[in-house]
Parts: C-alpha cells; structure tokens; sequence
C-alpha cells in the first residue's frame, strides 16, 4: 500500500488574480474598481424577497394576536403608539432573527464548496446573499421599533441616495460603530418630533450623518475586500470557499442583528419612557440647523479585532 503523501499542486498567481478581477467586476456597481458597501447594498435589493413592506410585514406579525384597530394604528403610527408591549416586539424581533439567520446559513453549504473559476463565480452570490438577509432583517427591525417605510421605487429594487446611507448607519451598528448608536437615536427623534423629511434627508446626504456615513463606508470597504480576498494569495482556491461561507454567515448575523435590535428598543419611538442623550440631542439640533457635528469619526470606527466574534 502506497502511503506517500502528494502535495497540492500550487495555483497559478495568474489564475488567482483573474478570478479576484472577475469578483470585483462582479460586484462593482458604481464602476469606480472597488468593492464598497454601496455595491453591496444596490445589488441586494435588487435580490427577489429582500425589498421589505412595512404596512404587510406588520399586518403579518401582528394579526394573530391583535385586533385590527390595533393593527391599523400600529401601521399608521408605530407598535409601541398602537399599545404593543415592548416584550412583545421584543420576542418578534429575537423570532425573525432566528428565521433569517437560518436562511442565511445555509448559503456557505451551497455557494462554498466548488473551487477554481467556479468558486470565484459563487462569491458574489455568497456575499449579495448574505447581505441580502441582512437587509431583510434591518428593515423589519426598523419597522417593528417604530421607524417609518425605506423609500424605494415601486419594485422596491432602486434606493436613493440617502436610503442607502441609512441602511450604512444601521450596518454601522451592526458592526459595532458607537457613533452609529447615537446616529441612529438621534435620527428616531428628529422623526419622532416632526423634522422635515428634506432636512433629515439633506443630513444624510451632506449634513449632520454624512462624515458618519463616509467614515463607516470606508471601514466597510477595507473589511469586505479583506474577507472577501483573504484566502486568495495564500491558500488553494478551493480552500477559499470554505473559509468566505463560514466566516461571513453563522457566526457573524446574530450578534450584529441584536447590537441594531439592542439600540433600536431603546429610542423616542420603541420606548415611551426614553430619555435623550446629550448626543441625540445634538443630532437633532444639526439637522434642524444643518450643520455636522465636529467628530473624527476614522478614530471610533471599530478595528477587525473588535469586531470578531
């Protein structure tokens, strides 16, 4: 019997670096050569099932145990307004974090396993997906704790500019940004006490949220070329697959779904009783004003270390 090992035959650097080109093409959306969340973003919602309505989505959780007054006016204003209580949403939310997370398991099983060209074809699928789920969950989390509809075209598969860049703040969260925290409490209040929606979206875009935005952007560039890349220049092609599909699925969707649920049940519209912070007071204040708040938001983004799980 022979016994003698065979090394693995090396991959072609070549090989390698045309599979990295063709993810990148895949996934670059907006055509400036890199992966950024942005791409991400615009390529999950245009995923079937992702788009979330807010109106059916609550009709659907709430009609088994409520009458349909207390529904419409759920609709109309928000749960906790409509008499929900807070435990109650509380266990909705923990439920459809289990769902999609289950959903989102399975993907590595699926997309991971082949290697070579194919493996770098089922990337971008792994990764659309993945965030896919994820914005599934962060709009039925904004929904359940009071925040009003994303806007989208009627298909629900085009956001503007400044949906995308609160889905980017709620990512922030996820991802374990402190000022996102503050960000998005302060956003719950300015919707809570009647701020104009073009002020709330010029903060968005350009104003008070927008040096947050940009900041959490980049960190999730870096992050997602890093995770995405990781095995490429050191290991065999069919390695990566395995690695990408474990590290970006299971381990990582629960604990960044309960930080967003975390903030969100603690805001002026989940919490009847809440008391604002100094910060979101001073959100609130900015975008009233329209100015940005002076913070080096590159200092409190959060380093690969603090964000492991």
């Amino acid at each position: 019997m022979n016994n003698k090992k065979t090394k693995a035959k090396p991959v072609d650097k070549n090989v390698i670096i045309k599979a990295k080109d063709a993810v990148i093409k895949a996934l670059d959306q907006n055509g400036n050569g890199t992966i950024d969340i942005e791409d991400i973003i615009v390529l999950a919602i245009k995923t079937p099932g992702v788009h979330i309505t807010r109106a059916n989505f609550l009709k659907k959780e709430l009609f088994k145990n409520y009458p349909q007054e207390v529904i419409d006016k759920a609709i109309e204003t928000t749960p906790a307004q409509a008499g929900i209580p807070s435990n109650k949403i509380d266990k909705i939310a923990d439920e459809i974090i289990k769902f999609e997370r289950n959903c989102v398991s399975g993907i590595s099983v699926a997309l991971g396993a082949p290697g070579g060209w194919a493996m770098a074809a089922t990337i971008p699928a792994d990764i659309v997906q993945y965030y896919g789920y994820t914005l599934r969950a962060t709009q039925k989390l904004l929904y359940l704790y009071g925040f009003p509809e994303i806007d989208s075209d009627e298909e629900g598969l085009q956001l503007d500019s400044q949906t995308v860049n609160q889905i980017i703040l709620c990512l922030g969260v996820m991802n374990g940004v402190a000022g996102a925290n503050n960000a998005i409490k302060g956003m719950a209040k300015a919707l809570a006490v009647g701020v104009e929606k073009k002020l709330l979206n010029t903060a968005l875009t350009k104003g008070t949220f927008y040096p947050l935005v940009k900041a959490i952007a980049k960190w999730f560039g870096v992050k997602m070329t890093k995770t995405i890349f990781a095995g490429f220049f050191k290991k065999a092609i069919p390695i990566v697959g395995g690695v990408v599909g474990g590290g970006i699925t299971f381990f990582s969707f629960k604990p960044c779904c309960f930080r967003l649920k975390n903030v969100l049940q603690d805001t002026v519209l989940s919490n009847p009783n809440h008391k604002s912070s100094a910060e979101e007071d001073e959100f609130v204040t900015s975008i009233i004003k329209g100015t940005v708040i002076d913070v080096d938001y590159d200092e409190i983004i959060p380093t690969d270390e603090d964000n492991d799980e």
